[in-house]
Formats: structure tokens, sequence, C-alpha cells
């Protein structure tokens, strides 16, 4: 299988590359705009930005794997994100996630991204999602939540559709 970019995905990569005085510095900003458009970014995603870019693999890859908002699989249609910094530990966050994965069918246990047998939900611990003073919280996709109860959490998972 060949991986190919879509010429309107090319033409924005173009674009953000044409803003930097350097091709290099323009690969954060492409690993978002693939992640964007395919949902994580496979390894042959990390050697065609690498390629666009005139760098080696690993120059690319050292990148999606030091930083925690690039994900390597797919992730579910709804991804649950519970920030798991101090504030919101002592707030209750480990109960939230804990929830959250006996509810979804999850290990609680596991680190990293989990995502359902039927693809609809992942979750995963990230790091702090500043609102320290309304603990725990989260967020479902771009929709941001907080003080989030057990109840509230049920409540959210309920309402994706």
């Amino acid at each position: 299988m060949i991986f190919t970019i879509p010429a309107p995905l090319e033409a924005e990569i173009d674009e953000l590359i044409s803003h930097y005085p350097k091709k290099r510095s323009a690969s954060l900003m492409l690993l978002h705009a693939v992640q964007e458009h395919f949902g994580h970014i496979s390894r042959d995603a990390v050697e065609w930005v690498a390629t666009k870019l005139g760098l080696q693999p690993i120059n690319i890859y050292e990148l999606v794997t030091f930083y925690p908002m690039f994900r390597q699989e797919p992730a579910g249609k709804f991804q649950i994100k519970v920030c798991r910094t101090l504030s919101c530990a002592l707030g209750g966050s480990g109960k939230l996630h804990e929830h959250f994965c006996a509810k979804l069918g999850l290990d609680a246990h596991m680190h990293g991204l989990q995502t359902t047998k039927d693809g609809n939900f992942s979750i995963e611990f990230v790091e702090c999602l500043a609102s320290c003073g309304t603990a725990p919280v989260m967020m479902c996709n771009e929709d941001f939540y907080e003080g989030v109860s057990l109840a509230k959490a049920d409540e959210i998972v309920g309402g994706c559709k």
C-alpha cells in the first residue's frame, strides 16, 4: 500500500512550509495537519513528512514520540481526555478515569490511549488542561468540562452520538 496525501492537504502543507525560513521549522505544523486529516500519524506518514522536509525519518519520529498530542494509532470517534496533573488528581481524576474505563470496558490500569473495540470511544490521561481551580477537568473531542462528577461523566458519554 502506497501512502498518499490528498492534493488539497498537500496544498495546505505547501502553504504551511512557505511561512518558515527553513523547511524543518514547519515539522510540528505538518504533523498537526497530517494527524487532523488522518486521525493519527502512521509510520508511512512520518516518512512522507520527512521526505517533504528533506529530513531523515528519525527527525520526525522523535517529534511524534516526544509530544503527547501526537498519536501513532487511530483514536475513537469520541476522544475522552482526563487531566491527571496534581489539582485534578486531588480533585478525583483518577476515579473519573476508572469510571470511564469501567463504563467503556477498558483497562483503568493501562497507560496511554485506549480505544473501544467498536472504535467509538478512546480515553487517555493527559497533562494539564489549564483549569486547576475547577478540578477534575476533561475534554470530549473539542468540548471542555469542569468539575466533572461521575454522574456528569455518564451524561457526557450518553450524549455522544
